[in-house]
């Protein structure tokens, strides 16, 4: 067996990890959260080892680079002007039935090409079209449909999506704006004058 040929999952590798005391998911007890996560002792030192490694690589073998070590919540000022505050964020569209979360800007929808009241199917872009839905749900033909940008369909006609993880027509929300950035506030007010922001590449 080629090395390529072996897949492992990532919830097998998550698992894997958090048996050998390497990671666990952060307040897991009190039903964890998303994206964060605690290191055991081993993955304590494979962490530093891994970072005193690229350290080394990166910095210390390199004449013409040097280490900077800045903190990780900022002034507002400076992601306005770099631009983060205005474009750093997605267009997203929620499942009211699988509870998934997609970016508007990355799903297709195959829609009838000529019969405007037909169900139509959502789906990633790197995914192929949906053509089983087609033929189970709408017993029609997957010659009848077009692929187009979930954008060029009319708020109005939501209710006939079906989305990509659902056989049910009408759960996907509409696109909303979610802002990528960490937003905090420094001091003991929750004031427009004490927001800052994390560093985005932390």
């Amino acid at each position: 067996m080629k090395p390529n040929d072996y897949h492992v999952s990532m919830d097998a590798l998550a698992s894997l990890c958090k048996r050998r005391g390497f990671i666990f998911q952060t307040s897991e007890i009190y039903g964890g959260l998303n994206g964060f996560w605690d290191y055991g002792p081993l993955g304590v030192e494979l962490k530093r080892n891994i970072k005193e490694s690229w350290w080394k690589a990166t910095v210390q073998s390199r004449e013409n680079v040097v280490g900077l070590d800045s903190a990780i919540i900022m002034h507002p000022r400076v992601w306005e002007a770099s631009g983060h505050v205005g474009n750093f964020k997605d267009p997203m569209v929620d499942c009211r039935e699988t509870k998934g979360r997609y970016r508007a800007d990355q799903l297709k929808v195959f829609k009838h090409k000529s019969d405007v009241n037909a169900l139509m199917f959502v789906y990633p872009e790197d995914e192929e079209s949906p053509e089983k839905k087609v033929k189970k749900i709408a017993k029609g033909n997957a010659a009848d449909y077009v692929a187009v940008p979930l954008s060029e369909i009319p708020l109005d006609a939501y209710d006939k999506l079906v989305g990509p993880d659902t056989d049910k027509p009408g759960t996907l929300t509409e696109p909303r704006s979610f802002n990528l950035m960490f937003k905090t506030y420094v001091g003991p007010l929750e004031q427009s004058s004490n927001v800052a922001y994390l560093r985005p590449e932390t």
